[in-house]
């Protein structure tokens, strides 16, 4: 098959259209490949919101741990301030994730009442201000590696109430 100069010329016009922005061109914009927004959530902590935390039922001022970051068979102390929009009743969910590096290690829907009994917490939460102070111990026996965690919690109502993730925490031997 041939092509005419005429079918090149209106197959290279888009190109030449193309060619005349430049790299170096000041008003462009720089993208990084793979680029996202990050939303992290006040305090000293490896927490960022999974998405921009407009709507979420649960606003946090700030999420503190020590140490940071955590190390095995340490205590680790957190204290969290915000504030509950909405009450939350029995029937609220986790939707947990953990991986350490490529491999999922847990990844299940958790009841959040019956989690809430381990932060000495009951469900109903009622609306308002809410200040927690928790001291875990970790276990010296963690795997050492790079770890990283996702909540995404709702309320009995399936409406979401925050989204949090932490990544790349690691854990050395």
């Amino acid at each position: 098959m041939k092509f005419s100069p005429a079918s090149l010329l209106v197959l290279a016009a888009p190109l030449v259209n193309a060619a005349a922005f430049s790299m170096f061109d000041p008003t462009q914009v720089s993208l990084k490949a793979g680029a996202t927004q990050e939303f992290p959530v006040n305090g000293d902590n490896p927490l960022k919101y999974c998405a921009k935390p407009d709507g979420y039922k649960l606003e946090i001022e700030s999420v503190n741990l020590s140490p940071n970051p955590p190390a095995a068979g340490t205590k680790l102390k957190i204290s969290a301030e915000g504030t509950i929009l909405e009450r939350i009743e029995k029937g609220a969910t986790v939707n947990l994730e953990v991986k350490w590096g490529l491999i999922t290690l847990i990844k299940q829907t958790v009841d959040l009442c019956d989690e809430l009994k381990n932060v000495d917490l009951e469900c109903p939460l009622e609306k308002g201000k809410m200040v927690l102070t928790k001291e875990v111990d970790l276990p010296k026996q963690i795997p050492p590696g790079s770890y990283s965690v996702l909540a995404d919690v709702y309320n009995q109502k399936e409406e979401q109430v925050t989204c949090l993730k932490a990544d790349n925490i690691k854990f050395h031997i």
